[in-house]
């Protein structure tokens, strides 16, 4: 359960944190390419890219091309229609994630200033059949969670779409300076839907309010923070100030770690964030038994004691 605010938080000074170590001499831009058999020379929409878009101003760029095109079609885009039409972006911003990253022998000390569209690249703009079509498939997606199995799927008509690890609410009350009581920290259960996207969220612990504008990794090192929205949910009517956002210690995946909020890799925030636009519909359950891939039963751990 963490406060956020659309406000982009100072960080440390470029001479200090904002550089990008290579242990190879490989390219790393751009992380997937657009796919091949579209020209710009084509009938489709086409918004090229003739200068760098760093993942940092990524949000403003997006909000101005949203505008553009707005203003130019008889039918209104927004954009997750154009990224969700543009699926290789998507697959470009969860590669930024800084463990993925490490993977490949890079060490990205700040995810802002790392390269999402260079020269050359484009977007294809949906025209209205691709986005009544869009809109039927958001409509038929929903998120469901099962608490004490820690996986959050996206769902669509029925097919599974994506699974992510998750981390969950610990299961304890504890004060938390933020709310001025003390607080349940178990993820709560019921139906609701995504009300929210946080852009530029601030990082707040909310046992004592501090901010940060840095963190430490698994492994020790000292970054600057994800650009990744945080997705906030309602459930049961209720804004228990129960947010899905990225956390930046992996290891806490597929734990009772959180005060409350529902913990992701950052790769998985970008796939939720574009899978989950506003009035996506959630499912927080808490079922100790599930079936395997042969229909076995398994039980799960009661973490919450229930």
């Amino acid at each position: 359960m963490v406060a956020v605010r659309n406000i982009s938080f100072i960080v440390m000074s470029t001479a200090m944190l904002f550089l990008l170590h290579f242990s190879n001499k490989d390219s790393f831009i751009p992380y997937v390419s657009p796919p091949a058999g579209i020209s710009t020379s084509s009938s489709h929409l086409i918004y090229n890219f003739e200068n760098t878009v760093k993942i940092g101003e990524y949000f403003k760029v997006m909000e101005d091309i949203v505008h553009q095109y707005n203003s130019m079609l008889s039918y209104p885009i927004t954009e997750h229609h154009i990224i969700r039409n543009n699926p290789w972006v998507i697959d470009s911003l969860a590669a930024s994630d800084y463990y993925r990253l490490k993977e490949r022998g890079i060490i990205s000390l700040d995810p802002k200033i790392l390269p999402i569209f260079i020269p050359g690249q484009f977007l294809v703009i949906p025209d209205s059949v691709t986005t009544d079509s869009l809109n039927r498939v958001f409509k038929q997606t929903y998120l469901d969670l099962n608490i004490p199995e820690f996986k959050l799927r996206v769902i669509q008509a029925d097919s599974l779409i994506y699974e992510f690890l998750v981390r969950v609410g610990r299961n304890e009350s504890r004060y938390l300076a933020m709310s001025g009581r003390v607080t349940d920290l178990r993820t709560h259960t019921g139906e609701g839907i995504i009300v929210r996207h946080v852009k530029n969220p601030d990082f707040i612990n909310p046992v004592n309010n501090q901010i940060y504008r840095v963190t430490r990794r698994d492994d020790g090192v000292v970054t600057g923070l994800p650009n990744i929205p945080w997705i906030e949910t309602e459930i049961n009517g209720v804004r228990h100030g129960q947010l899905i956002h990225p956390t930046t210690n992996i290891e806490t995946l597929g734990k009772a770690y959180s005060n409350g909020c529902i913990g992701t890799s950052e790769a998985a925030g970008w796939y939720l964030y574009y899978y989950a636009p506003t009035g996506t519909s959630i499912n927080i359950r808490y079922d100790l038994e599930i079936f395997d891939n042969e229909g076995n039963v398994i039980k799960l751990a009661n973490i919450y004691n229930r």
